[in-house]
């Protein structure tokens, strides 16, 4: 396998966590964030690993957010490649909010990250796809997305909005030979939110790329993760009772 994948959001989290699975798995590897000193050593560390030997890893400072400079920042890092795979959409940021309790800019700082900057690399990958009438994108959404959680308004807003712009460009992108893999993970243990012991089926960032690599690696449409309960769960959580969150304390 010479595979080549892109993870965007790689220097902590799930990308982190991602970025060694892949590299345990022989990926060539691009990797964007804000924090460049983090993307370096995750270079070093990869490069340290013996299935890598002998490939390629490359990192370029991306923050999604900037939804202008995305295109060039993505052309710019394909550009390091003989050839791109995957590309992983997975830059993203949460935190507790409440609705009309003066964190309006922190919502709206939300869906720039994780719907506005998630789009923007999707766009940008799919552009790249299309030339070569072949490809895969990965999108990191979340179960967030199937119901409405009390002080995540905004984050299950872009996760729901996402979900959806993933769901719609796999339909357009088939005739072109690109695959679309939407993963939704459920509740896991990284340094995104704090004190994430309170919820339910709690698991590593590690678990979660393992499985997540099972969905990539055979170009599922959707991909639960983890896999138990969540898929037996899931056709549930849309008509789940809101008056279930009272017994869980956010």
């Amino acid at each position: 396998m010479n595979q080549t994948a892109i993870i965007t959001g790689a220097s902590s989290g799930i990308g982190l966590a991602l970025a060694l699975e892949m590299g345990r798995q022989g990926y060539n590897l691009g990797l964007t964030a804000r924090r460049t000193e983090r993307l370096q050593a995750l270079k070093e560390q990869l490069l340290a690993m013996p299935s890598m030997a002998g490939k390629q890893v490359e990192w370029l400072a991306m923050d999604v957010q900037d939804t202008a400079q995305v295109p060039k920042s993505m052309t710019a890092l394909i550009g390091k490649f003989a050839q791109v795979d995957v590309v992983v959409a997975n830059a993203g940021a949460n935190q507790l909010t409440g609705v009309g309790k003066g964190q309006l800019q922190e919502q709206l700082d939300m869906i720039q990250t994780n719907l506005l900057g998630a789009v923007a690399t999707v766009d940008a990958a799919a552009e790249y796809f299309r030339a070569r009438k072949a490809g895969h994108i990965v999108g990191i959404s979340s179960l967030a997305s199937l119901t409405p959680i009390p002080k995540q308004a905004a984050y299950c807003a872009t996760k729901a909005g996402f979900s959806m712009y993933l769901d719609a460009s796999a339909i357009e992108l088939k005739r072109y030979n690109i695959h679309v893999t939407k993963i939704l993970p459920g509740f896991v243990k990284t340094d995104i939110v704090d004190n994430m012991e309170q919820f339910p089926f709690l698991v590593s960032a590690e678990q979660a790329a393992r499985e997540m690599m099972q969905h990539i690696r055979k170009r599922r449409s959707t991909g639960v993760v983890p896999g138990y309960p969540w898929r037996a769960v899931k056709p549930l959580l849309a008509n789940m009772p809101s008056g279930l969150w009272r017994y869980i304390k956010i």
